[in-house]
């Protein structure tokens, strides 16, 4: 496969699971677009070790998923900043609002291994590498988050009979 070929065909079919991946992170569609080019962007620069990785789309969702935990990072701390007494943050958009809600609830470190094990599908190995933790560290966190969504859901829904 030509040089550029390879990495052509890296974006066509890895693209749209990383925007997932980054909107799960973010919610915010435009940000996630952006946080993938900018992805894409260091990877092409960086292509030639791209290029050697056992896993080329894993190495470009590593980027992924560090440049939408620095935006969080920065987000979080400018709404700190800024929030008013009394100010709610805007309904997500689309279905399973409750669900939305419930993993937003959750400790970012806890966030971001649901959003990358259950909407990413990638298996606990792969998201212990992603997020530079022990595998173990990754099982106990989704075990944590699990019991966590399933009392806010059942709370929920209490609350809604």
């Amino acid at each position: 496969m030509a040089s550029g070929e390879w990495f052509a065909q890296l974006y066509q079919e890895s693209y749209r699971s990383l925007v997932l991946t980054a909107y799960a992170l973010l919610r915010d569609i435009g940000e996630a677009e952006e946080i993938t080019q900018e992805a894409f962007a260091v990877a092409y620069g960086r292509r030639a070790r791209v290029a050697k990785a056992d896993s080329p789309e894993a190495w470009v969702r590593t980027v992924v998923v560090n440049l939408a935990r620095r935006r969080w990072r920065r987000r979080a701390m400018l709404d700190r900043i800024l929030r008013q007494e009394g100010d709610e943050e805007p309904a997500p958009f689309g279905e399973h609002l409750d669900l939305h809600a419930a993993i937003r609830a959750l400790g970012h470190e806890y966030q971001a291994a649901v959003v990358l094990h259950y909407l990413a599908d990638l298996p606990v190995d792969e998201v212990a590498s992603i997020l530079d933790i022990p595998v173990g560290t990754v099982k106990s966190r989704l075990s944590r988050a699990r019991t966590a969504l399933a009392q806010r859901l059942h709370t929920e829904e209490m609350d809604h009979a």
